[in-house]
């Protein structure tokens, strides 16, 4: 039972990740789901930004632990996508291919965003 609720964690980690990555973009037709996006996204920023352990990662291996279970060391990301890949997450890469991965869409989208609400003018 606590296995299956850690792969619930699991899956819920997995569908964070993809709204702060494409949130912004799917805003761009859905855009109710802007503030959840906004949201998700200053949540998961200050996490990285104050050095925190993040709370779906650290209830996701407690449950395993408790599961019996050995828990795996190197985050989320690390464990689910960069280690297959044969990547090292905290590496020069794995920091700039997350980087990139959060901050080209969101700011390809809010920047649409922002100028379907600026006044156009008309050239002069």
């Amino acid at each position: 039972m606590l296995l299956a609720l850690a792969d619930v964690v699991a899956a819920l980690h997995a569908a964070v990740v993809v709204l702060v990555v494409a949130g912004g973009l799917v805003s761009l037709r859905r855009p109710r789901l802007l503030v959840v996006h906004a949201v998700a996204l200053t949540a998961v920023v200050a996490v990285y930004l104050l050095g925190a352990d993040c709370p779906l990662t650290r209830l996701e291996l407690a449950l395993r632990e408790a599961g019996g279970q050995q828990p795996y060391r190197d985050g989320f990301l690390g464990h689910y996508l960069f280690s297959p890949l044969g990547l090292d997450v905290r590496s020069a890469v794995g920091q700039a291919v997350q980087l990139v991965a959060v901050v080209v869409p969101n700011a390809v989208a809010y920047g649409v965003l922002l100028s379907r609400r600026l006044p156009h003018r008309a050239p002069a």
